[in-house]
């Protein structure tokens, strides 16, 4: 379970420091539809160095009450969801590699849901 937590701490930390600090090299990078600003890639990457460190908290103090791994399925999931909606409507990307990449984001993001319920 620790394992999987840390692997949860390390996907987003690195998606939100490239969000963050990078957000239009990200979005060309990744072939997805551009942003007019680059205000919403980057609270994305906020939220997602949030998340990163409420995981971190629960995998080194349990005690201290991080996100755990129910939250973080629950966040997995609704992201899974909402990015396979968006793909599926064809409004998520504007290239192949950029469907195929958020296919792949959202493949990954089940699984490790999955990984998480299965530990819980």
């Amino acid at each position: 379970m620790q394992q999987i937590l840390w692997i949860e701490t390390l996907v987003k930390l690195a998606s939100g420091v490239v969000l963050c600090l990078a957000p239009a090299t990200a979005i060309r990078l990744m072939g997805l539809a551009p942003a007019s600003s680059p205000f919403w890639p980057r609270l994305t990457g906020a939220l997602l160095l949030g998340l990163a460190a409420a995981t971190f908290i629960e995998g080194a103090w349990p005690s201290a009450g991080g996100l755990g791994p129910a939250g973080c399925a629950s966040v997995n999931l609704a992201a899974a969801a909402t990015i396979a909606f968006l793909n599926g409507l064809g409004t998520a990307a504007p290239t192949r590699r950029g469907a195929v990449a958020l296919w792949l984001v959202t493949g990954g993001l089940v699984l490790l849901a999955l990984f998480e319920i299965g530990s819980i």
